[in-house]
């Protein structure tokens, strides 16, 4: 049994109350004006500023500390087209299904269908693998724990610095997304989770007129 090890809370600042009310107003501020883009300019962003967004990614809390994620980050013009050829088939056999029409219509308002340019245009594809597992010296399975969860977590604040550097993102999460593993050589024990696709957005970005829930609809003080 490895020995316990607990430092000092090294890096807690504590704010006076004005500061704290500043502080929580303008990072609100700062996220309301994220919008999620499908239209995406091909300007390069430099590599150092998605390395730091992910190195934000990274301090996300995890079940056990287990840090079950794995990004990889895709900005090879053919392994982008593979994706998107992939993608799309997934995404045509989806937008067709008679089973999935409840959910297409669900979209429509998003203006969404199977064509995904922005799968190629954007300069990176952050494809996000959950790590159903992990392995033990000897080969044998390490159990995850709250993975999604953990993921989940990691996800939202890679989004949220990827707007705070001055970019902007998309969510894409394809139907069938295993394919994945295969282009990007994953092993079994990775699941994917969602390709973050980031950028610069386009010249001509409009995006839906949609409105976030008030306050009072989401959260019950008690």
């Amino acid at each position: 049994m490895p020995e316990k090890e607990f430092l000092p809370l090294p890096d807690y600042r504590e704010y006076p109350i004005e500061e704290m009310k500043h502080r929580s107003s303008e990072f609100y501020t700062e996220m309301k004006r994220r919008r999620t883009v499908r239209q995406f300019s091909d300007r390069p962003v430099p590599r150092d500023i998605i390395e730091d967004c992910l190195c934000t990614a990274s301090t996300a809390p995890s079940g056990a500390n287990m840090q079950p994620w794995s990004f990889v980050i895709v900005s090879d013009r053919i392994v982008k087209r593979q994706i998107r050829e992939a993608a799309e088939k997934v995404e045509r056999e989806f937008y067709k299904s008679d089973s999935t029409q409840t959910w297409v219509k669900a979209l429509d308002h998003l203006g969404t269908d199977e064509n995904k340019p922005f799968l190629e245009t954007a300069p990176y594809l952050i494809v996000i693998f959950s790590q159903l597992h992990g392995f033990l010296s000897d080969g044998g399975k390490k159990k995850h724990y709250y993975v999604t969860e953990s993921v989940g977590i990691a996800t939202g604040m890679l989004i949220a610095a990827v707007h705070h550097a001055g970019l902007v993102s998309l969510t894409y999460t394809p139907s069938k997304m295993r394919f994945l593993n295969k282009i990007l050589s994953r092993p079994s024990n990775e699941k994917p989770f969602m390709i973050l696709v980031v950028g610069y957005p386009a010249e001509d970005t409009h995006v839906p007129a949609i409105r976030k829930k008030a306050l009072e609809d989401i959260a019950i003080f008690l």
